[in-house]
């Protein structure tokens, strides 16, 4: 499958592509957000969402794993795995239920969800180098293939 790889030197750059890959997105699709504690996933998400329409605060659902937003016609749940204690509490919160034709779910920490997730549409990985960020996104369906060539095309 398809990668994208670019640096991001602060968060501006973030935001930005952030931005650019909401314009892609379409309802049933699932983005993974990896990487360490403060390497911009939330940032990420946010960038997704003020690009969807989003103008309140956006916080990383640390405790309550999981916050929606309704914008653009679309459901937008921005989950945080980061507490999680057992994949099972994500069978008891009913989480096949957000994966749905009309939604987008983002999903910070996926690791800790193990076999209750779908696999993702971008796999998309924050790294620390120095004092900026490298991101690396990788396509695991044929949806994201689709927003990773418009990436790729848009950076020639």
């Amino acid at each position: 499958m398809a990668i994208f790889y670019a640096e991001l030197k602060d968060e501006a750059a973030t935001l930005q592509l952030a931005a650019k890959i909401a314009q892609y997105v379409r309802g049933g699709q699932t983005l993974f957000l990896q990487g360490t504690l403060g390497a911009g996933k939330t940032t990420f998400s946010r960038g997704v969402l003020q690009a969807l329409g989003h103008n309140g605060n956006v916080k990383s659902p640390t405790y309550t794993l999981v916050e929606p937003y309704q914008l653009a016609g679309l459901a937008i749940y921005h989950f945080d795995l980061y507490r999680l204690n057992d994949a099972e509490e994500l069978e008891f919160m009913g989480i096949r239920d957000y994966f749905r034709s009309d939604s987008l779910c983002l999903i910070e920490w996926p690791e800790r969800g193990h076999d209750c997730l779908p696999a993702p549409d971008l796999d998309i990985h924050l790294i620390y180098v120095d004092q900026q960020r490298r991101v690396e996104i990788r396509a695991a369906t044929s949806a994201g293939q689709t927003i990773i060539n418009a990436l790729n095309d848009n950076e020639k």
